[in-house]
């Protein structure tokens, strides 16, 4: 392996302690072994030099940035290549009057976003982890996040990608306008692919105006079914807002005592429309609530949701879910999973992005470091029952990795997953991106 890399002329690392360190990723899920090596990508010569000499050896490679994937998808094990792209962390451009952002795939969410704000802009898509995921981990998974409950997940902000093939060759597509439909929309195929057909080295994402004035409003519930009811009522009443982040019982149990006091339920809504909009929104809220508190400062409420997983985290292991089904059939989903919850006498907190139907329940799978109990297992395993049952999907925006392999196929049909196949052996038929994820 060392003679492998030494010709690359790209900086390269096969200390074990290194390569424990890019082993894992935030799923907890453990790989058979060791990766072999870690390489650090600086440049987009320096991805293709790497793509190139692994398919030249059918050597395996792992796509890697933040490592804050949930699903195992950038775990890596014996005999792969860890392939790190966060040194390729540049904002390339900032185009305010075409709304553009160019970047590469280490580049911070949030720090995008910052840099967007500078000129009135914003960088829609803000998933839990935008402090530290980047945006080629961001475009792996199409990530999801607070906002696109009204302005969309990652492939909607995607205008066009910079890709590495296996191989070494590199394409661009897409294009940097905010229309344009020539051709087949490769952009949208790579985007959601966990790394299994190429690698990202480049973006031309979409900008949008940074609203102003923005509400913010909490409204507390009895309990977590009406507060999931509230936020299909608010669907129902024509009122589109930014986010609608629900918080169950033991969520709120888990980030502090405090957040009880008022309910066992907390529903965030954030807008962004004005005045009226702001208070027609409270209104809807208010009936069956317990208590409703409103703030014009848009982080001041928003503190606890995102301190929700590291909160759970504390707890034990967790199993981080992600289904998504209809709006309307929310509240029967929270309903169910705490079903689940009490068959199995597992531990499940429950979050979720109610705007647009995907839940984040978080099944506390005993101590860190321990094996995944079986009943932890088969919690997982009916709540994904569930999601398909009622119409939905086994992953909202986490992706499929390693963690939903097997479910993937009951959810799309063998039909579209045999097609999905032959389109991962047309882009990489040597099978050396990503192995053993995504389908």
């Amino acid at each position: 392996m060392t003679a492998w890399l030494a010709g690359l002329g790209v900086d390269y690392s096969i200390d074990p302690e290194v390569l424990q360190g890019k082993r894992l990723d935030r799923s907890g899920w453990e790989p058979h072994g060791e990766p072999a090596a870690v390489v650090f990508a600086r440049t987009v010569d320096d991805v293709r030099a790497v793509l190139r000499r692994a398919q030249e050896t059918r050597t395996p490679v792992v796509a890697r940035g933040a490592g804050s994937a949930l699903t195992g998808a950038t775990a890596a094990g014996a005999g792969e290549v860890v392939l790190d792209l966060t040194g390729m962390n540049r904002i390339r451009d900032i185009r305010p009057a075409d709304g553009v952002a160019v970047v590469e795939p280490g580049v911070i969410t949030a720090d995008l976003d910052r840099a967007a704000m500078a000129h009135g802009l914003r960088y829609a898509p803000d998933p839990a982890s935008l402090a530290i995921s980047t945006i080629g981990g961001n475009i792996a998974t199409n990530a999801g996040g607070l906002r696109c409950a009204k302005y969309g997940v990652t492939r909607d902000s995607v205008l066009g990608l910079d890709v590495v093939l296996p191989g070494g060759e590199l394409i661009s597509t897409g294009r940097g306008t905010l229309k344009g439909v020539a051709g087949y929309d490769l952009t949208g195929l790579f985007v959601g692919s966990e790394g299994t057909l190429g690698i990202v080295v480049g973006a031309t994402l979409r900008l949008r105006t940074l609203p102003e004035p923005t509400a913010t409003i909490a409204a507390y519930y009895p309990d977590v079914e009406t507060a999931a009811a509230a936020s299909v009522a608010l669907a129902e009443a024509r009122i589109q807002p930014v986010l609608a982040e629900l918080l169950d019982e033991a969520t709120l149990a888990a980030i502090g005592p405090g957040l009880r006091t008022s309910g066992s339920a907390l529903l965030i809504v954030q807008t962004d429309g004005g005045p009226e909009e702001a208070a027609a929104a409270a209104e809807v809220l208010r009936r069956g609530s317990s208590s409703l508190r409103h703030s014009t400062d848009p982080d001041s409420l928003l503190h606890a949701r995102r301190q929700a997983l590291p909160a759970i985290e504390k707890l034990g292991r967790p199993l981080i879910e992600d289904i998504a089904v209809p709006r309307s059939r929310l509240a029967e989903a929270v309903r169910e999973i705490g079903v689940i919850a009490k068959r199995h006498d597992v531990p499940i907190c429950t979050l979720a992005h109610a705007g647009d139907g995907n839940l984040h329940p978080i099944i506390v799978a005993g101590a860190h470091g321990s094996p995944i109990p079986p009943e932890a297992h088969r919690a997982a395993d009916e709540i994904f029952a569930l999601a398909l049952e009622l119409g939905g999907t086994v992953t909202g925006e986490h992706g499929v990795g390693v963690l939903k392999r097997a479910w993937l196929e009951r959810e799309v049909g063998p039909a579209s997953h045999d097609l999905q196949r032959r389109l991962k052996a047309l882009f990489d038929p040597y099978g050396i991106l990503n192995p053993g994820k995504a389908i």
